[in-house]
């Protein structure tokens, strides 16, 4: 199993693991991610950014994620909290695992492979959110002791828990 940067013929399988996040939240009633989000244009502009990532395993892509360095619109404003630090941090968003891999580690390879790079891009730290009701993704974000720091909102106004892990 390896994680490396997606490619453009990568996306089909990209968008195919996020559709199934989305019928995943769908089916459990947490409006994280819907039709306008995430698509094509946003995973093309991750991979135009190299900030696109996938997880491979005999060939086959079983996860995505983009992982950013460097500051984040939807993080400048935090609400009922604070952020544990001001320095060059890293942003973890739109963690999918194929439905076939769940439950086998994957994320927190995903969370481990986020951390060497932040340190390795001099971050000290890495961000990352999500629903209040994505409790597969707070409890893995918990398990990998991040720091609940407070609320914030993405672009469209909602809110989403957001924490923060000091990497050094």
């Amino acid at each position: 199993m390896e994680i490396k940067y997606a490619k453009y013929e990568n996306i089909e399988n990209i968008l195919n693991i996020i559709n199934q996040a989305k019928e995943y939240f769908t089916q459990e009633k947490i409006f994280q991610w819907n039709s306008e989000y995430p698509t094509y244009d946003t995973i093309k502009r991750d991979i135009d950014e190299n900030t696109s990532f996938v997880v491979v395993d005999n060939n086959n892509i079983i996860a995505t994620f983009a992982l950013i360095i460097g500051e984040d619109e939807n993080y400048k404003k935090i609400y009922d909290g604070k952020w544990l630090t001001n320095d060059l941090y890293g942003t973890i968003h739109r963690i999918a695992i194929h439905n076939n891999y769940k439950r086998k580690g994957i994320g927190n390879k995903i969370l481990k492979y986020s951390e060497e790079y932040c340190l390795k891009n001099k971050a000290k730290s890495l961000r990352i959110d999500t629903h209040k009701l994505n409790k597969p993704m707070i409890s893995l974000i918990e398990r990998n002791n991040f720091t609940y720091c407070g609320i914030i909102k993405v672009e469209d106004l909602t809110d989403r828990v957001a924490y923060e892990k000091i990497l050094l």
